[in-house]
């Protein structure tokens, strides 16, 4: 029994017992819930100003391509995005291209958005004989143009139909609207210059019909060409 109790003695702690360790006080609920608003604005911010924004259709000047009531995302890299505050880009994937349907401030009022398609890039002559577009001399017959109105304007009268030949300027872009008829764009004022582009439109992720009151399912997911 004497060696038992050595044995048992020889394993005790020849310290004082430690005191209990105190948990560590937990973060206040209202700077946790802070914290992750925090965050989530600022990644926000981040993929609005550099990867994508989303952006509705108002009126029917990219019909029947994009009817009023559709939202769709808009591209903001591949075209470079560009540094708040500066006409800086960077990461520039590619310029804008014939055919592409881009987002861009109005040069007229800055504070508004126009979305058109791309007719002629820097270097191109433009020409519009008759409602029928000329690039470089050649028809541009985009598979997307329609024409609702059955009159041809007299280019005297302004230049919807018909356009003397003009050449785009340097990092500046001729656009269209793809109902040539009833699209206020290039043909009336002008260029649209490579520091307003805000980027390439691509998908429809919602639409709304408002008059009909339902949601236009057939648009949803569906790619802008």
């Amino acid at each position: 029994m004497e060696d038992y109790k050595n044995i048992c003695d020889d394993q005790k702690p020849t310290q004082s017992p430690a005191k209990p360790v105190q948990p560590a006080k937990a973060k206040h609920v209202v700077r946790e819930y802070a914290e992750s608003i925090i965050i989530a604005v600022l990644l926000a911010l981040v993929i609005r100003t550099f990867i994508v924004q989303a952006f509705k259709i108002p009126s029917g000047s990219m019909e029947d391509t994009l009817a009023i009531g559709d939202h769709l995302l808009v591209n903001k890299f591949i075209y470079g995005s560009k540094i708040p505050f500066t006409d800086s880009r960077i990461l520039a994937i590619r310029d804008p291209r014939q055919g592409d349907v881009i987002v861009f401030q109005y040069p007229e009022d800055p504070s508004k958005d126009f979305i058109k398609r791309v007719i002629g890039v820097p270097g191109d002559v433009v020409e519009v004989k008759n409602k029928r577009v000329y690039v470089n001399g050649k028809l541009y017959a985009n598979p997307h143009e329609v024409h609702k109105e059955s009159d041809t304007i007299p280019k005297e009268m302004n230049p919807r139909d018909n356009k003397d030949p003009i050449t785009v300027p340097a990092n500046s872009y001729f656009v269209m609207g793809d109902n040539r008829d009833r699209s206020y764009d290039s043909r009336f004022w002008g260029f649209v210059t490579r520091d307003k582009i805000k980027g390439l439109a691509f998908i429809k992720y919602w639409s709304w019909d408002k008059d009909k009151l339902r949601v236009r399912f057939g648009n949803i997911g569906k790619l802008i060409d």
